[in-house]
This record gives structure tokens, sequence and C-alpha cells, in this order.
């Protein structure tokens, strides 16, 4: 309940690997899709020229073409959304809004905020009160920021921030209890008494997914096994039923989407 009304909360957890958003209440976020975008500086690249050698489709061209998918900030364009990063394009970098742990492009934040409200989850952000999940770590100034994008820009009614290790030991069911959060960039854990996080326990370490991730793709190399990235080759029918793969080349790649496509 909210102001009398039945209107539901919006829970946005904005995670180092994955976005998640949905309903609060409900067992399972709504959409789904990297906390990455792909980025063409449009200063040196003309994007339609770039949309020739993609790999994809007609129909998935199409469908990235959609205004909603694509949104300039300055003198770049971002694609964000799973389908989105799936389409190739020419001078395409995979960057992250994060940088040791923290926010460092706030624009980046935007376009995904605004991705998960308006083409994930079709609402307006004016009508949902919003609760935004927060790492353990969080310092005073990410915060003040995200409030102020939250208000200043979505004009919400009504916002909550509450910590990553709080929220997990409330869905325990426990208001108190040691928290072991395993995430894309780092490792946290923090104690959380009476749903409180004691913030001077937390301990932090920078190993977590992609470090692991990083190391597998290694230790494969290094046994001689390579992974191609599904626009790199297509497969080529020589006989009925038989097949072959053919590498195609795409020599605008960039080295983020290859490595994005990989893992």
């Amino acid at each position: 309940m909210y102001g009398g009304d039945e209107v539901s909360a919006i829970v946005v957890d904005l995670g180092f690997h994955t976005c998640k958003a949905g309903y609060a209440g409900e067992d399972a976020p709504k959409a789904v899709f990297p906390s990455v975008v792909g980025s063409i500086d449009q200063m040196e690249v003309d994007e339609p020229a770039s949309t020739d050698a993609n790999s994809g489709s007609a129909g998935e061209a199409k469908a990235s073409k959609t205004p909603e998918t694509e949104r300039s900030k300055g003198k770049r364009k971002l694609y964000v959304g799973s389908q989105s990063l799936g389409l190739r394009r020419d001078h395409m970098e995979v960057i992250s809004p994060f940088k040791d742990g923290i926010v460092a492009d706030w624009d980046i934040v935007d376009s995904i905020w605004d991705h998960a409200f308006r083409e994930c989850l079709l609402i307006d952000p004016k009508e949902h009160p919003i609760l935004l999940a927060e790492p353990s770590f969080n310092v005073q100034q990410q915060r003040e920021r995200a409030v102020e994008l939250m208000f200043e820009k979505y004009k919400v009614p009504a916002l909550f921030l509450a910590k990553n290790a709080v929220l997990t030991s409330f869905a325990s069911g426990r208001a108190t209890s040691l928290v072991v959060d395993c995430g894309g960039g780092s490792t946290t854990v923090a104690p959380v008494h009476d749903g409180y996080v004691l913030q001077r326990a937390v301990a932090s370490s920078p190993i977590g997914g992609e470090f692991l991730t990083d190391c597998l793709m290694r230790s494969l190399e290094s046994k001689g096994i390579e992974i191609k990235p599904r626009y790199s080759f297509k497969r080529k029918e020589i006989r009925a039923g038989e097949f072959q793969t053919v590498d195609l080349d795409l020599p605008n790649t960039t080295e983020s989407y290859e490595l994005y496509s990989q893992v």
C-alpha cells in the first residue's frame, strides 16, 4: 500500500554483472539483463553503415533499430539490454558503469534504469515508490547521486535505499546473520544485526565471478581449446544433414565485445 492506494513498489538491484528489476512481494524479478552497455562514438563511425556487417537475422536487425534500445549520451550512442548487445555492430565497445566496485559513469546507470522501467517493466516511475539495492560498502556520495537522479529525473513519489546484505538476510527470514556475497566484480562479507549492517566489520575482496571466469578462459586456452563467439562464424550445409563452420571476416569488432560474447 502506498498513499492509501494499492500501488506496487518497484525493486531495482543494479549489480556489477546483472541488473534485476521487478515488483516487491513477487518471488522473482520481472527483468534480468546485463549491467553493461554497448557504446559507439558517433564522431568516428556512421551507425547505418555498421549495421550492414551484422551477422544476425533481418528480424533481429529490425528489433535492434527501435529507438527504445538506442540512447544518445553526448557524443556516444548507448545500446542497453540483452537483445541490443546480442547484435554485433562495428566499433561497439562494451563498457560497465562500475570502477573498483562503485559507479563511475552515471550516464550508463541512467540508461540502464530507464531501460528497466520503460521497456522491461513498462511502467512510469512517477507512479511507483522505488527500492534501490546498494552494496554494503557504498559511500555517501554514491547514495546522494542515486537519490538526486531518482527524484529529479524520474520524479519518483518515494524512495528507499537498502543494503544488499540486509535484503539477503530478510529474504532468509533472519534479522541477524553473516552474509557472504560473491558477485561479478567482488566478494563481500557483511554482518547484519537486527536489520542493520555493522559497517566497520564489512570485508571486501576484489576476487569475484569475472576473475574466476578469466582464470577458466586462460585454462582452456592453455589446453588449446578455442571459444568462438557466435557472431564470428556461420554454418554452411555441404550435404544433407552435414554442416561445416565458416569464419566471418569482421575486422571492426572491438576486443571488449569479443570478450563479452565469449563469456
